[in-house]
This record gives structure tokens, sequence and C-alpha cells, in this order.
């Protein structure tokens, strides 16, 4: 994917239309779009992708300057990043989706809906960055270590590891005052398409208050809890957290 001089990844599978600019098997109906954090890439959204992708097109991103893609030249800021995202999407004939941000991807999320809302139809945000408690950068490591060591297992801490491996310390240290710095519920407050906020109940890094808050800012706004997980919920309990977006998703039927 390439826009504005920058360069990232689109990830499918089988069942799923191959993006380009002249795509004519382009779903209709809104693919589901997976959108990575801060240091790490489409593997530890893999899961979620596989049980999303078998009823729905769906498709996952390597951000510029994460996963091994080129890194940019200057800091890029949230607005840049989901500018990157809605324009690059757009090239590649995906033009109606519900992204789903995990993280600091919450955040790129919300400025690709607000760069192209007519492009986005949902937004859901997956254990949402940055909580009131943990608005210093020491405070936000201890949660993230924390999670690490007490809510996650050894298959996720490896995937989350080896990608920051990969995006290396200059570009990670490079964005996380762009994440710290984010004003995610004002900036949400803007987002005028249903919203699910979604977290790991034990969670460390996105507390229940927090995430709760983030649901009641926008005017359609729904929150819910995937039990016995933590912030990478999707990689431990893939299928409990697709069911949780596809039910939510889903057009209301006369029974309903």
């Amino acid at each position: 994917m390439e826009a504005n001089g920058l360069q990232g990844r689109i990830f499918w599978a089988d069942g799923t239309p191959p993006p380009g600019p002249d795509a004519a098997g382009a779903p209709a109906a809104p693919a589901y779009v997976l959108i990575h954090g801060i240091g790490v890439s489409h593997r530890y959204l893999r899961r979620l992708h596989g049980e999303l992708s078998a009823g729905a097109p769906t498709y996952s991103l390597d951000l510029p300057g994460f996963a091994g893609t080129p890194r940019p030249e200057r800091q890029l800021s949230i607005a840049d990043y989901g500018a990157f995202i809605a324009q690059a999407l757009k090239a590649s004939g995906i033009g109606s989706y519900i992204l789903v941000g995990h993280s600091m991807g919450v955040q790129f999320a919300i400025e690709a809906a607000l760069y192209a809302p007519g492009q986005a139809h949902r937004l859901v945000l997956m254990g949402p960055v940055v909580d009131a408690r943990y608005r210093s950068v020491q405070r936000q490591g201890l949660a993230l270590f924390l999670d690490a060591l007490l809510r996650e297992n050894a298959s996720s801490n490896w995937l989350v590891f080896s990608d920051y491996f990969r995006c290396g310390p200059r570009w990670y240290f490079t964005e996380l005052p762009v994440m710290m710095a984010y004003p995610t519920e004002r900036r949400l407050a803007g987002i005028n398409v249903p919203v699910l906020v979604l977290r790991g109940n034990h969670d460390q890094v996105a507390g229940a208050d927090w995430s709760l808050r983030l649901s009641q800012v926008v005017p359609e706004g729904s929150f819910v809890e995937i039990q016995r997980a933590g912030h990478v919920a999707q990689h431990l309990r893939p299928r409990q957290v697709a069911e949780a977006i596809k039910s939510w998703a889903a057009p209301p039927t006369a029974a309903s």
C-alpha cells in the first residue's frame, strides 16, 4: 500500500477479494479492516482475522515504520496515519469498511474515520489507549509490563516482543510521545458512526472505567468485556472477540 509517499502492507485471506484500484470483486457490504498498535504488526491480529474473514471480507494492515516497512523520514502524527489508512484503502478499491483498531491502532482508526467519514461505517476500539490513569510514559510502561507478565500467554508475548525488535527502538520511541499526547476522548467525540469499545476483563492497560467512558462520548456507543483476557484479547480469545464484533455489527432483524 502507498499513499502520501508512505508505504505499508495489506493482507487478506482466501474468500476476500484481492485489493486493487480496479477491484471488480470489491465487496458491497463493509469489509473489516484490522489496525495494529505501536511497535507491532498484523501478526497479533491474525487469529481474529481468521475468525472474521470466515463470514466477511477482511483485511489487515502493516503501517509505515512498523513490521519492517520503510521508516518515514519524520515523526508521523496520528492524523498522518489516519490519512494514510483512508487514502491507501480507497486506492486499493476498499471504499466501505468497519475499522477495528487495537491499542494505539484505536487512535489510528479514529483519525481514519474522521478523515473519510463516508468510508468508515463503524469503529471497533479494542484495548484503547491512553487510559487516564496512565498519562505518563512510566505508568504506561508499567501497565504494559504487568499485562505481559500477568495476563498474556507465551505466544502473544513472543509476537509482540519480536515485532518490537522488527520495528526497532528508534521508530518506537519516535512515535511513543505521539501516542501519549493524543486526546482520544476529544477526538472520539467527533465520530458520528456506531462505536464498539472492547476490552479483556483483565486488561492492565485499558481499564474498565476508561473504556466505558469512551463508549459514552459518542451518540451510538457500546461496551463489551471479554472474559479471561488481558490487553491482547484478540489473540488469546479470538473467537469470543469475533463473536462480540459480529453480533454488534450485524444489521437488526425483525425478531430483534
